[in-house]
């Protein structure tokens, strides 16, 4: 077992010694301490009164892990999960005077990419970025793309790139906490995809904002024996503009294109043998309003044809989005 994902409903979860990380959704019960590093999505699963949702990242070890500044880290011999949270309220403005969430952002990032250098495994594959009111303003400025400047910058101070070889993500609002970003790295590179039915995000225009988001669609990526691939938090936009404002269902029909797209771009490069599908990966769907939950699952269920669908209210990047859907799968290599 290279890597492994796993999703349950129950508060068990696996032997210590496998679990490289996770996170849970929802309100979880009787968690205790997590031996591992752990990310809480403060945010309730849908329909109302649905179980708390626990994932985890199974690998093969030995595993070692560590807390360095304020990351929880388990790694193996050539991945490593990670999670850290700050308090944007504890962060001084920038210098150029920027908001706190700019500076929380920027300081979270150079510390993961420290660590990142620290530990040899310097390829980011996949991040989950929460923070609170990603649709207010303050300081001028909608607090997402506050976020997208301070990410941007720590990119820039550790010279990476900013475009092209970018990782895998996703950054969804919530009603309150800290900034809060789990991430998974590795050894080797991903191969970053991108959609031909949308404007690639890390060239967005200046009307989203003084600096365009930092993230691929999708990546693939390959640890040991396997090839995952990872499709970012995936909306209803084409070209780079928001289609089909206020329709719910529509936004779903368009994200599942969207997705369906970038499955394609995967095939066209994976190396498994095995092809990618919309219905063989797993969802995670975060829903703006949580009335909408079943119009959500009865538009996409044709689709899942049984496929994993966890639907999350919370808030997307843009107010005029509805619904965002975040995937994945893992497949052997030289599988049939």
């Amino acid at each position: 077992m290279s890597l492994q994902h796993t999703i349950s409903r129950a508060s068990a979860a696996p032997a210590n010694g496998e679990v490289l990380g996770g996170m849970s959704i929802g309100e979880p019960k009787d968690l205790g301490p997590m031996a591992w590093p752990h990310q809480p999505l403060r945010a309730p699963v849908l329909p109302a009164g649905a179980p708390a949702v626990h994932e985890h990242w199974r690998v093969d070890g030995p595993l070692r892990q560590g807390r360095d500044e304020g990351i929880h880290w388990c790694r193996n011999a050539e991945l490593l999960y990670g999670v850290i949270e700050l308090d944007e309220a504890e962060q001084a403005p920038t210098a150029g005077g920027g908001s706190p969430l700019q500076a929380a952002s920027r300081v979270l990032y150079e510390r993961l990419f420290r660590l990142l250098r620290a530990q040899g495994t310097p390829h980011l594959w996949r991040v989950w970025n929460y923070m609170a009111d990603i649709n207010g303003e303050s300081h001028g400025l909608e607090r997402y793309r506050q976020f997208n400047l301070g990410r941007y910058e720590a990119f820039v101070h550790a010279q990476r790139e900013t475009g092209g070889q970018v990782p895998a993500a996703c950054a969804i609002g919530v009603a309150g906490g800290p900034l809060s970003v789990a991430f998974l790295a590795g050894r080797s590179p991903v191969v970053p995809l991108e959609n031909p039915r949308q404007v690639s995000a890390w060239r967005y225009p200046s009307q989203y904002g003084p600096r365009a988001p930092t993230f691929s669609r999708a990546a693939l990526a390959y640890p040991r024996g396997r090839e995952a691939l990872f499709v970012s938090g995936t909306a209803s936009i084409v070209g780079h503009a928001t289609v089909h404002p206020g329709d719910v269902a529509a936004q779903c029909e368009e994200t599942a294109r969207n997705i369906e797209c970038l499955v394609q771009e995967a095939n066209r490069v994976a190396r498994s043998g095995r092809p990618f599908s919309f219905n063989g990966l797993s969802h995670r769907a975060y829903v703006r309003h949580a009335a909408d939950v079943d119009t959500v699952q009865r538009t996409l269920q044709p689709l899942l044809r049984g496929a994993s669908l966890v639907c999350v209210q919370a808030d997307i990047c843009r107010a005029d989005l509805l619904v965002e859907i975040e995937s994945q799968a893992i497949h052997p290599l030289g599988s049939p």
